[in-house]
């Protein structure tokens, strides 16, 4: 399971399962890496419930 994050300049992806980790990006700073990766850790289960609701999973 993973999400991509779109930035005014860039992109990153983010595995969310089986642990949050940083996939690939483009253009994104490490500072903003870290702001994103904070609030999916903060909104982990609001992210995971509506990936699965979207996938029918």
């Amino acid at each position: 399971m993973h999400v991509h994050i779109a930035t005014t300049d860039g992109t990153a992806k983010f595995w969310i399962e089986p642990i949050i980790s940083l996939a690939d990006f483009y253009n994104v700073s490490s500072q903003d890496l870290k702001k994103i990766q904070a609030l999916i850790e903060k909104h982990i289960n609001e992210i995971s419930s509506h990936w699965k609701n979207h996938f029918n999973v």
